[in-house]
C-alpha cells in the first residue's frame, strides 16, 4: 500500500514528522528574525476584511518559508531514496497540504468578515415596539449603512470565488494524486501475480480493494488534514475570542473558558464513540470475508457444473446473513451514540454562553464569531465522530491488503514493483 508510492514508507513518514517539527519551530521561534531578514514587517496583526487577508506581509513571509521548506526536504529525498512515483508523493503531498492550509484560511477570512457584518446588522435594527420618531433616520444615513451593507457584500462575494477557486482546485490535484497512488499499487502487485494469485480471492484484492482504499483515503484523507489545519488556524482564535466570555454554567469562571470547553467537549464524544463502535472494524472484515467466499464458489460454478451446488450456495449466504445481522446490531447502538453526541453538540456552545448572552457582554457580530469558531475547532476534534464509520470501512480495507501482501513478504521471489533507475515526472507519469 505504501512502498509502491512512498520512498521508503517507514523511514520517509518518520522523516516527514521530524521535518516538520523543526520547520514549525523555526516558524514560531524565529519568524520575527526572518522577517527582518527579507525586511518585512510583520509586527502588525489587525485582522484584514477581504482578499487583503491573504497578500499581508506575514502571509507573503510563511508563502516564501513553506515553499523553501518543501523543496529542501524533496531535494533530499530524491537524492537519498530516488522513487518512480516521487513527483507525486512528496512534492504532491505538500501541494495538497498547501492547498488544504489555504482553504482554511478562506474559512478564517469569512469569521474576520463576520463581526463588522454582523455588528453592522445589529446596529441598524430597531425594536418592534420602538415608536416611530426613533425610526426615523436621514436619507444621509440610510444611503451610508446601505453603502456599508453593500461593501461588506461584495468583500463576503470576493472570499466566496476564492473559496469555490481553491475548493475546485484542491479535489482536482487530490483526485490525480489518488489515483497516482492506486495505479503505483496495481503495479506492484500485478508485478508480484505469480505469487500472490495463490490467495484467496487476489484478483478482488488487487481490483476492489485497491479502488476501495483510493476512494476513502480520496475522501478522509483530506478531511484528516484539513481538521489539523483547522484547529492550527482556529484555536488562536478561540482562545481570542474567549475573553469575552467571562464565566461557563455550573464550572463558574476559567481563563479562556470557550478554548477549554471545545477540548473537553471533543474529546469526551470521540472517546465514547471510540469506546462504542470498538466492534465494527472487526465486523467489518469478518463481511468481507464470507461475502469472498460466497463469491468464490459462484465463479468456480460458473466453469466446473459440480460448483456452486444449492446446498453449498445456501450454507455460504447463511454465513453473509448472519454476519449482516451482527453488523446491524452493532451499528444500532453506535448511531443511537453518534446521533445523541451530534444532537447535544448542536446547542452545547449555546449553553456556554447563556450567562454572558443574558448579560449583554458581546455584540451579534461577536456571537457570529464565536459560534463559528467554536465549531471550527469542535468539528476538528471530533473528526473520529464524524469519520468513524468510513474510518471502519479503511481499518477492514487495509487489514485485507495488509493480509494480501503478507504473502510477498514470506516469498523469496516477491519483488518490488518500482524502477528507481526509470524516474518521471508527474507528466510522464500520466
Amino acid at each position: 500500500m505504501f512502498k509502491s508510492f512512498f520512498p521508503n514508507p517507514r523511514l520517509f513518514f518518520l522523516s516527514v514528522l521530524i521535518f516538520a517539527g523543526v520547520a514549525s519551530a523555526i516558524w514560531y521561534g524565529f519568524n520575527e528574525q526572518i522577517a527582518s531578514l527579507v525586511g518585512l514587517d510583520i509586527s502588525d496583526t489587525t485582522p484584514v476584511i477581504g482578499l487583503g487577508h491573504f497578500v499581508t506581509n506575514s502571509f507573503l513571509l510563511f508563502y516564501g518559508f513553506y515553499f523553501l521548506c518543501t523543496a529542501i526536504f524533496a531535494f533530499l529525498w530524491f537524492k537519498i531514496s530516488p522513487h518512480k512515483w516521487q513527483w507525486w508523493s512528496i512534492v504532491g503531498s505538500s501541494a495538497i497540504l498547501f492547498s488544504t492550509y489555504y482553504s482554511v484560511q478562506v474559512s478564517v477570512a469569512i469569521n474576520n468578515w463576520r463581526r463588522p457584518f454582523f455588528d453592522l446588522v445589529q446596529s441598524l435594527l430597531k425594536p418592534i415596539d420602538a415608536s416611530a420618531a426613533e425610526k426615523v433616520v436621514t436619507e444621509q444615513a440610510l444611503s451610508s449603512a446601505t453603502s456599508q451593507l453593500f461593501d461588506l457584500l461584495m468583500l463576503f462575494a470576493e472570499i466566496a470565488f476564492l473559496a469555490i477557486f481553491i475548493y475546485v482546485a484542491t479535489k482536482f490535484l487530490v483526485s490525480h494524486f489518488i489515483f497516482r497512488w492506486r495505479t503505483a499499487m496495481n503495479e506492484y502487485y500485478t508485478q508480484n501475480w505469480k505469487q500472490l494469485r495463490k490467495v484467496e480471492g487476489a484478483s478482488q484484492r488487487i481490483q476492489e480493494d485497491t479502488m476501495r482504499f483510493a476512494t476513502i483515503m480520496e475522501d478522509l484523507g483530506v478531511s484528516l488534514i484539513e481538521a489539523v489545519m483547522t484547529l492550527f488556524a482556529f484555536l488562536p482564535v478561540l482562545w481570542v475570542l474567549s475573553e469575552y466570555v467571562s464565566e461557563l454554567p455550573i464550572v463558574g469562571q476559567i481563563a479562556h473558558p470557550l478554548f477549554y470547553a471545545a477540548l473537553f467537549w471533543s474529546i469526551f464524544g470521540t472517546g465514547i464513540l471510540a469506546i462504542v463502535g470498538i466492534k465494527l472494524p472487526g465486523l467489518q472484515f469478518n463481511n468481507q470475508k464470507v461475502e469472498a467466499a460466497f463469491r468464490k464458489e459462484l465463479v468456480y460454478g460458473e466453469d466446473n457444473e459440480n460448483r456452486a451446488q444449492p446446498l453449498k450456495l445456501s450454507e455460504l449466504f447463511s454465513n453473509v446473513r448472519k454476519n449482516y445481522f451482527r453488523l446491524y446490531f452493532h451499528y444500532m447502538y453506535f448511531n443511537v451514540a453518534r446521533s445523541l453526541y451530534l444532537q447535544a453538540d448542536n446547542i452545547f456552545v449555546f449553553i456556554l454562553l447563556v450567562p454572558t448572552i443574558a448579560v449583554g457582554a458581546i455584540t451579534f457580530g461577536i456571537l457570529q464569531q464565536i459560534l463559528t469558531a467554536f465549531g471550527q475547532v469542535s468539528n476538528s476534534f471530533q473528526y473520529l465522530v464524524n469519520s468513524w464509520t468510513i474510518i471502519v470501512e479503511l481499518l477492514s480495507v487495509r487489514k485485507r491488503l495488509k493480509q494480501f501482501e503478507s504473502v510477498l513478504d514470506k516469498s523469496p521471489e516477491s519483488t518490488l514493483a518500482i524502477d528507481n533507475s526509470d524516474i518521471k515526472s508527474p507528466i510522464d507519469s500520466q
